[in-house]
């Protein structure tokens, strides 16, 4: 008998490993979706990186600088993140897009770097200019004015580095590689050279390293691997470019003024101090965040083309995605908010207990950009209403200043955090609107 159980569980041992290979053949049955499974793999690796990376050094940054200029630092990063806007100009979009759509064709994409690239590099001289002016026009900015020269490294890497070629061409795996070993230089050499609050001038140093490794390595892997030739584009391709990209730049820009521009006005209006509390907070919701970024940075390029190519299945698609996006970002929203108190202690420190309440509130972003995401850059802009999304983004912009200037003197941090939440919130019924006007959803 006890031959005959075990020839059963060997039997049935056998039907299940069958039946679990069928199902990964079923998943990986075309080349669409290999391509996402890698894409999707590769970005969940970049994005655990992300979060625990900086969980190593964050406790210890905090720790060592203190409040103030952690506060610092996250507020020149803030200042020159618009800069970062500027130079990337939507084309993380508008590029990406046209990239996919034309991936199998190297000339035609050969051309759309090099003329993306020009683009990008103009912007750069024209923001290093306006940084400099604004820098040395201001009291606040020019007493810390090496910060924001060092921060502006920043600005250089992501230039070098073509993010959206990579994603356009769904070959996330060269993001991810060259992303992690940014990040662990600029890991390992927190805890080499920040040993006082004195040494915080190295963050942005560091931070400036790393970027430039990164960006030259991506620039080598695009012309080695992907066999690109630069060349100067035509003055027609030029003027493509911006158009394609100018409508993705203003609703990024808008974005910035309920993103960006919390950390940088919070800055204005109180202190670095009020600002550290703040962007701890922030800091933990952003790795929150990132749990469900790769999937749809993932998935981007794949509805671009889906739509390009079959409509009907397109929205069944979207339907399906806006319901586990929202199920999997409200537990995460939740579990963040419940634990707050304990991830803040651990991390932080008694010292930032008043970053507690700002995430407890902030925290709900992770549920409502989830949503946000779908509805907006997998729906209206892969769907082709990028001027709709922009609109929508218009409005929620001007919502969010009015209600920063209202709640940032009465309620500091916790204003802000409560400013976001209700911003998001706008955008999604907006739009709702207009995807039932559309007959998408």
């Amino acid at each position: 008998m006890s031959e005959g159980v075990g020839w059963k569980f060997k039997g049935s041992w056998t039907l299940e490993n069958i039946n679990m290979l069928d199902k990964i053949k079923r998943l990986t049955n075309t080349e669409d979706k290999r391509r996402l499974l890698s894409n999707f793999m590769s970005l969940s690796v970049l994005q655990g990186a992300n979060y625990v990376l900086p969980l190593i050094t964050l406790p210890y940054l905090v720790r060592v600088l203190g409040p103030e200029k952690y506060g610092l630092i996250a507020f020149a990063q803030a200042f020159i993140q618009y800069f970062n806007i500027l130079t990337d100009y939507g084309f993380n979009l508008s590029a990406t897009r046209e990239i996919s759509i034309h991936r199998d064709n190297a000339q035609k994409v050969s051309e759309i770097f090099s003329s993306v690239m020009i683009i990008k590099f103009c912007l750069l001289v024209l923001s290093f200019v306006i940084m400099s002016i604004l820098v040395f026009s201001f009291w606040k900015f020019r007493q810390d004015w090496l910060i924001y020269y060092l921060t502006f490294g920043m600005v250089v890497g992501q230039v070098l580095f073509p993010v959206w070629f990579f994603q356009g061409m769904e070959r996330m795996m060269y993001i991810t590689f060259l992303n992690i070993t940014a990040k662990l230089i600029f890991t390992i050499a927190i805890f080499v050279f920040i040993r006082q609050a004195s040494d915080y001038i190295y963050v942005p140093l560091l931070n400036l390293f790393g970027y430039l490794v990164a960006g030259a390595l991506a620039l080598w892997i695009v012309f080695r691997d992907f066999k690109i030739t630069f060349k100067v584009p035509s003055y027609s391709s030029l003027i493509h470019q911006l158009k394609e990209g100018s409508i993705m730049f203003v609703s990024t820009v808008a974005i910035s003024l309920y993103t960006t521009s919390n950390v940088f006005l919070l800055g204005l209006f109180t202190n670095n101090v009020i600002v550290g509390f703040y962007s701890a907070a922030e800091k933990i919701v952003k790795a929150l965040q990132g749990l469900w970024t790769p999937f749809s940075q993932a998935i981007y390029p794949i509805f671009s083309k889906l739509y390009y190519e079959n409509r009907t299945k397109a929205q069944y698609m979207l339907k399906k995605i806006l319901l586990y996006t929202g199920l999997i970002t409200l537990a995460i929203s939740l579990t963040g908010c419940i634990f707050a108190p304990f991830i803040i202690k651990v991390f932080f420190g008694e010292a930032f207990t008043p970053s507690v309440n700002i995430m407890q509130i902030l925290v709900f972003i992770v549920f409502l950009i989830g949503i946000n995401n779908v509805l907006g850059i997998q729906g209206l802009v892969a769907f082709g209403f990028a001027k709709e999304f922009t609109l929508t983004v218009i409005i929620a912009s001007i919502a969010h200043l009015i209600l920063l200037i209202i709640f940032i003197p009465v309620f500091k941090g916790v204003g802000v955090a409560i400013a976001t939440i209700a911003t998001e919130t706008i955008i999604i019924f907006i739009e709702i609107i207009f995807l039932k006007r559309r007959k998408i959803i």
